[in-house]
């Protein structure tokens, strides 16, 4: 007894241990994940890196006067200042490339453009001291040094590429410097470029127009001021809202999702579901002012915005047409439909727009659609309206049952709608069943069916029958 006992106990003993044991281990796991969990959110929400690639303008005009120095004077400067205060920025690389500085004065080479300092952590004294020997020679290359641009950047996803262009010309070497940076933007090598225009006037802007994001700087204090600008461009978001119009114009639709890419690359920037905050405004939206975006609002038909810029340091406003109203299929009395559906098309429109669900409310925006219901026999309904803040209701017939019966051998059969004296297909019976049940919308009906083993079209039959909403038909086949 005393053996029993003790082995009674020894056992307890073993299975608290084995229970303390699966506990301890789970217990370890949870926190593992948690650990996890949060380690993966902080790396989500770490700032991407940006590489930033100063291309600087060392031809011989650059020696013409700013203020009282000369313009490339005050560009050395400038970048030798700004390479001092990003010291501390984190999430950084920047990297230098001048064109214009190794051919003699009067010689037109436009190949004149070398990478002088690469991308690499804390070089930003090797950039200072490479900037203080440069002298200006050549001639304006700006296409050709772009495009060799694309090379200077290291190949890593999920990283912003930028070129700061300083320049005092426009090309010299027939390139295309907009058909570059186009390209370059397009591929996802670069995002848009900034250029600071030194001396520019309004040809010289428009001739960058289509490049990037030009800036004047006619003189040292605009040129100390827009570099600042275009840094802080390039390094912070800044904020804007999207108002969803309704037919009164004013921001009451929301709760929809809203892409936005950049309009150069097609690349899928951000997505944000709108919302209306607790003062019963749009919710403000962290944006990096440096694309340029196309937005898809998610509504049904989806509303599309190209071309949308973002202005730095200030609260961006961005209003939307989007005034929806609500559509639903009702089916009367008690419904012996599991499942029916209906296509939602733009009014003549053959495009499927949505496949909706009887009984379920959907958004849509303001406008007139073509429904096809997916009953047997199908039904059309063409031009209803939905109207702001309203649901359309269509409704249907509560259908009957339709149940064929095929008792000595199975039959070649098809059911069609009499419609006066036109018949319409409806549909086609399974030949290899001998027992069919169909969910069908009340009418005047006409089965014609043949038996599968007769040979000859004498042997066709056809019976009329009628339904009726929320009755059964039965017909046998013989």
């Amino acid at each position: 007894m005393f053996h029993t006992l003790s082995t009674k106990v020894s056992q307890r003993a073993h299975k608290s241990l084995q229970c303390f044991s699966f506990f301890f281990v789970r217990s370890v796991v949870k926190i593992f994940l948690i650990i996890l969990f949060f380690s993966s959110q902080l790396h989500a929400q770490e700032k991407v890196k940006t590489r930033i690639l100063f291309l600087l303008d060392a031809s011989g005009s650059m020696y013409a006067t700013m203020d009282k120095e000369t313009r490339i004077v005050v560009a050395k400067r400038m970048l030798t200042k700004l390479m001092d205060s990003l010291r501390t920025a984190k999430g950084i690389e920047v990297a230098l490339r001048v064109y214009g500085h190794t051919s003699p004065p009067g010689r037109r080479d436009c190949h004149d453009t070398r990478l002088e300092v690469p991308f690499k952590q804390n070089n930003y004294d090797e950039i200072k001291k490479r900037v203080a020997t440069i002298n200006p020679k050549g001639t304006t290359l700006i296409a050709y040094s772009l495009q060799q641009s694309g090379y200077d950047f290291p190949k890593e996803p999920g990283v912003r590429n930028v070129i700061v262009l300083i320049t005092d010309g426009i090309e010299e070497c027939d390139g295309d410097p907009c058909a570059v940076s186009e390209s370059l933007q397009s591929s996802g090598v670069i995002l848009r470029p900034f250029i600071i225009g030194l001396g520019g006037t309004d040809e010289f802007r428009k001739a960058f127009e289509c490049v990037g994001r030009y800036y004047d700087a006619n003189t040292e204090a605009a040129f100390d001021n827009v570099l600042n600008v275009v840094i802080s461009q390039a390094l912070n978001n800044t904020t804007a809202q999207v108002n969803l119009l309704d037919v009164y114009s004013k921001p009451t639709e929301s709760n929809v999702n809203m892409s936005f890419y950049d309009m150069h690359s097609g690349q899928l920037i951000y997505n944000y579901i709108h919302t209306i905050n607790e003062k019963g405004n749009p919710d403000t939206l962290p944006l990096d002012p440096i694309y340029k975006y196309k937005m898809v609002v998610h509504t049904l038909p989806p509303v599309v915005k190209e071309n949308i810029e973002i202005t730095p340091g200030k609260h961006t406003i961005i209003g939307v047409d989007a005034p929806q109203g609500m559509l639903q299929l009702k089916v009367l009395g008690q419904t012996n439909y599991s499942q029916l559906q209906f296509i939602v098309r733009q009014q003549n429109s053959s495009k499927t727009l949505e496949v909706q669900d009887a009984n379920e409310v959907e958004k849509y925006l303001v406008g007139k659609y073509d429904l096809e219901i997916l009953s047997l026999p199908r039904i059309y309904q063409k031009g209803v309206e939905v109207k702001q803040s309203y649901t359309a209701t269509v409704e249907i017939p509560q259908p009957g049952k339709l149940i064929v019966t095929a008792i000595a051998q199975s039959y070649y059969a098809d059911i069609y709608q009499m419609n006066r004296n036109e018949l319409v297909w409806v549909c086609k019976l399974s030949v290899e069943n001998r027992s069919h049940n169909l969910v069908i919308q009340p009418g005047n009906y006409k089965i014609i069916y043949r038996a599968k083993g007769a040979y000859r079209s004498n042997n066709t039959f056809e019976r009329e029958f009628k339904i009726s909403s929320g009755s059964a038909t039965n017909i046998t086949l013989n």
